[in-house]
């Protein structure tokens, strides 16, 4: 019998490496540490537990590469995705989920599947010589001993950056005297994110407490960490400038304030967080704040002058490798061929992402236990596109977590007016991983 491929790290990566393997017919052992030991950002046991956002960002999987992500998962068989689906709460034309039934329904998954074994404890160093095959899916939040012995192997320093966590709102505490219920442009059901308006003088007062507010100290080992700018805590933009922040998340466009009948000068919006609909998310409100603070100056927010906190923002430090330099095409680190890497520990930024390079993790895995051979996916899909970019496709010396876009796609061939541009590429793409599964399938029962 074939020795099992041992996942460490139970996050999106892990139980979709674990997932991928059991589903080739290739056993699997799935290492979580929790609750033996916790993390800086974790809050239960569960696998797959959402850290930051509710929100797979965008499901349009003909104009946004990362819902073209979602659906090229889905047709290689995802357990994120098919979580995802099955507990989706309203939020315009993006996939939001509830993140405990999410969470659940991952972990009923991994539980109840017999080639997958689950094993509670910390891998505290590198895995045992005895096992053949490691996925490490470790995540962000790899715990110390496990990191220093990767760093011990790969002899290089890790990469670090900032992520941060945004605050979530009881529903009942929200004042819709002043909030209303409307997604951009009506999109979705177009009431799926409640709306919080500030005039141009609320909105001065806003960024200028902002930025007075009290914030975390960062340790001197944290001092010269950079922020991903995709995940900026919002006092961070509001430095940027005074109208940075009603550029981006606060915009207003798209939007209707009904006690006025006009668009506001600034809006908070806030999206569903469970499928109750009890708890809601400050979108892209990120924060460093320190938790006194936070709670005061989120209470200047028309709407949420009475707000109570299910959960304040918080900030913890991820860790990355410089992947197009230690990993090859199929995530073996070069220097040690019998471990993969797999998550956001890759260098790839979003739950999406994560999962996605787990996926591809327990794919090529299981082909290297059955001695065959899994070629990458195809760079004119998103999974391709995306491996590509961390296993080569960026320059080494300025290596940054990236999330999925068309700009790592190869372009278009012959003239394709602007606009067709991405479904063009969207189609290419699921037509492009149509072959590349078939010839995997192919491949396996030879």
């Amino acid at each position: 019998m074939t020795a099992p491929v041992h996942v460490i790290g139970g996050g999106l990566a892990g139980c979709e490496a674990a997932w991928q393997l059991a589903k080739a017919g290739v056993a699997a052992v799935l290492h979580e540490m929790r609750p033996e030991r916790g993390t800086e950002a974790h809050v239960s046991d569960q696998l797959a537990e959402l850290v930051c956002s509710n929100s797979f960002r965008s499901d349009d999987a003909e104009n946004n590469a990362v819902g073209l992500l979602h659906e090229e998962m889905r047709r290689c068989g995802s357990l994120i995705m098919a979580a995802a689906d099955a507990n989706r709460v309203p939020a315009g034309g993006a996939l939001a989920v509830d993140r405990n039934g999410f969470a659940s329904t991952v972990q009923a998954a991994i539980e109840h599947e017999p080639a997958i074994t689950l094993s509670r404890g910390e891998v505290c160093g590198l895995p045992p010589d005895d096992w053949k095959s490691v996925i490490v899916a470790t995540g962000p939040l790899t715990s110390p001993g496990l990191s220093q012995a990767i760093l011990d192997l790969t002899g290089t320093d890790a990469l670090a950056f900032f992520d941060a966590i945004a605050p979530i709102v009881h529903k009942e505490t929200i004042d819709f005297k002043l909030a209303w219920f409307q997604s951009r442009y009506d999109k979705g059901d177009g009431k799926d994110y409640i709306n919080c308006p500030l005039d141009e003088e609320q909105y001065r007062s806003f960024i200028a407490a902002l930025i007075a507010g009290e914030k975390t100290e960062f340790k001197e080992w944290e001092r010269n960490t950079p922020y991903f700018e995709g995940c900026l805590p919002i006092e961070v933009m509001a430095e940027r400038g005074p109208e940075t922040l009603r550029f981006g998340p606060m915009k207003p466009v798209g939007l209707t304030d009904p006690n006025t009948g006009l668009r506001p000068f600034a809006v908070v919006q806030l999206r569903q967080d469970n499928a109750l609909g009890t708890l809601w998310n400050m979108v892209g409100f990120q924060t460093k704040l320190k938790h006194g603070a936070q709670a005061e100056i989120f209470r200047m927010i028309p709407g949420l002058q009475d707000a109570r906190f299910a959960r304040l923002g918080g900030l913890h430090r991820n860790t990355f490798l410089n992947s197009p330099r230690l990993l090859d095409a199929t995530l073996r680190l070069r220097s040690a061929p019998r471990l993969r890497f797999a998550g956001q520990i890759t260098g790839v930024e979003g739950y999406v992402e994560s999962a996605a390079v787990g996926l591809l993790a327990g794919r090529f895995a299981a082909a290297e236990q059955r001695s065959k051979t899994q070629s990458p996916p195809p760079a004119t899909t998103a999974l391709g596109a995306l491996i590509g970019h961390i296993t080569g496709g960026a320059e080494a010396d300025t290596f940054q977590p990236m999330n999925v876009n068309f700009g790592l796609f190869p372009p278009i061939e012959g003239r394709v007016r602007k606009k067709e541009r991405k479904p063009a590429m969207s189609q290419r793409a699921l037509r492009d991983l149509m072959l590349w599964l078939e010839d995997g399938q192919a491949e396996a029962a030879e």
